[in-house]
């Protein structure tokens, strides 16, 4: 009998103690190997809040601060902490949002996660956080982190600097180190230097309690990690070049590049109409990037110095003739009378050289230059000849940086290359043989199917300005405490054209600025051998005004390219007095014409010019 018991209690304790295996292994198996529950448990007292880097400031050649940073602080949720009688209305009325608001927040925060921390309000700042700072303690489920928002010491080069805004759907695709609510540079030299510029994020494991305040870090910090600084960018512009070029182009649409030829940095890119970079900054930022947008008419988010495409008039003679004189097809002496029934002209005597042909613009002059180029008499047939002067011509265009993107270091998404047409162009315009140099006359005085951008004009006088070569245009010098260059931007571009040729050239565009007959007087600045071509390009509605230039004239300083859309009077009226003006500012420092200054900086190309006029001298009774 008693066995019969004993039996039985060793069944019970078998029953017992595989049940408490079972307990036991599924205990184990939710805690320790079921990453869900475990990340459950870690939600609801841990809270690993990130922490985000300065964000690199951004300096001109001399050291002047254009961007830094400002603390601002983000309200984060995390929705299934926030208790069933939470006070709303009091709690909206401390943030000073509106209830339908905090509804529509906690629904996209819910939305998101509800164990997960997200943004509730964005970019908070300091006045709006120090209203409500005080009593956070009472907004259980709530927390504040902190961030920096970009601040523009100045307003300008805008499209230069870019702007930072929240990342998107295809941000998070392309690099895993963002997460939702991050930001990223979204144009200019926030967006080709983000990577430089962002830094590296850190992390804070806080614990929290059941009442989702912090009680301390958890193991004493031991899983922290700080974040590291963005370094700091030291740009190629000059802030007060820049800033002046802005002021000269006011009230009128158009662009100014200002290049150091001898390094290829960028003095001053300007580009009008523009607008505040501030404007597109905190919470304001989505409101006013869409008014930006849809402006159509000033269209001030185009940077129109890499994203605008022109016709480049009169500035593109420069190039033939040097790519004439070096294949050999005209010499340095060569003239042309200015026959108008080739082509038309302003009146003017004909030129006897190609000094002389640049100073007066001749058009006739550069259609017989072209035409030499282009038919060379390889080929009996005028149409094999043409095809064969025509890739001769196009190759050396492209020595020039014409018809391609120039590596700066900007975006390359929306650049353009501008249009230099080749062979395969006009045999799918024309057909194959059925188009000649009469057919294309018109890129000799660069108009017709010939397209360039205004970073590849101020490249162009650059090159002129080098004697031949030119070194890719670039914004920034060096960046990081070690200075860190690119070593794309020391490279020379050679153009293999006789650097006795690019003397004539800017002989030539020497007596443009400096000799009666030139056609760019207005550029002159007294005790400056300023070298420039003016453009006139056409257009369906007015004019464009066009103007290269740089100077000195030996060991040249400063190159410029300025355009001036739909400018009555040409390239001498509009285009050269404001490259004079820009000129005269960076090499003395200040500008003595201040009356010429002040005619420019308030008058736009729809008015007359009120230019005083030379009065003559009476004559002695």
């Amino acid at each position: 009998m008693s066995n019969r018991y004993a039996n039985r209690s060793h069944v019970v304790k078998l029953i017992f103690i595989v049940t408490g295996i079972l307990f036991a292994g599924r205990l184990a198996m939710l805690q320790l190997f079921n990453p869900e529950y475990r990340k459950q448990a870690e939600d609801q007292s841990l809270r690993n809040v990130t922490q985000y880097p300065a964000r690199g400031f951004i300096y001109d050649r001399h050291g002047n601060l254009l961007v830094h940073n400002e603390a601002v602080y983000d309200l984060m949720v995390v929705p299934r902490m926030i208790p069933e009688d939470f006070d709303v209305d009091y709690f909206c009325r401390s943030v000073g949002i509106t209830r339908d608001d905090y509804d529509e927040r906690l629904r996209k925060a819910r939305k998101y996660s509800t164990f997960a921390p997200s943004a509730f309000m964005k970019q908070v700042s300091k006045e709006e956080y120090a209203k409500f700072e005080n009593k956070m303690f009472r907004f259980k489920g709530f927390y504040i982190s902190q961030r920096t928002l970009r601040i523009y010491d100045r307003p300008i080069a805008a499209q230069v600097l870019g702007y930072v805004g929240e990342v998107d759907q295809g941000d998070l695709k392309r690099d895993d180190y963002y997460k939702q609510g991050d930001y990223i540079g979204k144009s200019g030299l926030e967006k080709s230097y983000e990577a430089v510029l962002r830094g590296v994020k850190g992390k804070k494991v806080m614990q929290v309690d059941a009442f989702n305040r912090e009680v301390g870090p958890y193991m004493n910090g031991a899983m922290d990690t700080l974040p590291v600084e963005g370094m700091n960018l030291y740009t190629t512009l000059d802030a007060d070049l820049q800033q002046y070029a802005e002021e000269l182009m006011a009230n009128k649409r158009g662009c100014v590049v200002a290049l150091e030829p001898s390094t290829g940095e960028v003095l001053a890119l300007a580009t009008l109409p523009t607008y505040d970079p501030n404007l597109l900054v905190g919470r304001i930022r989505g409101d006013n990037y869409r008014r930006l947008l849809l402006d159509t008419i000033n269209r001030p988010l185009l940077n129109r110095a890499v994203q605008g495409q022109y016709p480049p008039g009169s500035i593109f003679k420069v190039a033939q003739a040097v790519t004439a004189l070096d294949l050999g097809v005209i010499q340095a002496g060569s003239g042309f009378v200015c026959d108008k029934s080739l082509v038309g002209c302003h009146n003017h005597p004909s030129a006897r050289s190609v000094q002389e042909a640049i100073k007066m613009s001749c058009n006739p002059y550069f259609y017989q230059v072209y035409r030499r180029v282009v038919q060379q008499g390889r080929y009996k047939s005028i149409y094999k000849d043409s095809q064969y002067g025509l890739t001769v011509w196009h190759d050396y265009m492209l020595r020039f940086g014409f018809g391609q993107k120039l590596d700066i270091d900007l975006p390359k998404a929306g650049m353009s290359t501008g249009s230099i047409p080749d062979t395969a162009y006009y045999n799918r315009y024309y057909g194959r043989e059925r188009w000649a140099f009469s057919t294309i006359y018109s890129n000799s005085i660069g108009q017709g199917e010939v397209t360039v951008v205004p970073i590849q004009m101020a490249n162009l006088a650059a090159i002129v300005a080098n004697r031949g070569y030119y070194i890719t245009p670039h914004l920034v010098r060096f960046y990081g405490p070690d200075s860190l260059q690119d070593d794309r931007y020391k490279e020379h571009h050679e153009t293999g054209i006789d650097k006795h040729y690019f003397d004539i050239a800017a002989a030539g565009m020497y007596d443009v600025v400096h000799v009666a007959g030139g056609t760019g007087r207005r550029a002159r600045v007294d005790g400056l051998d300023v070298c420039g071509k003016t453009g006139t390009a056409q257009n369906a509605g007015d004019d464009h005004s066009v103007f290269i230039a740089f100077a000195p004239r030996d060991n040249p300083q400063i190159a410029v390219a300025v355009y001036v859309e739909n400018a009555r009077g040409g390239g001498g009226s509009w285009a050269a007095p404001i490259a004079g003006l820009v000129i005269e500012r960076y090499l003395n420092g200040e500008v003595a014409r201040k009356d010429v200054e002040r005619i420019y900086k308030e008058v736009n190309p729809c008015q007359r010019l009120p230019l005083p006029r030379k009065v003559k001298p009476k004559k002695k009774k």
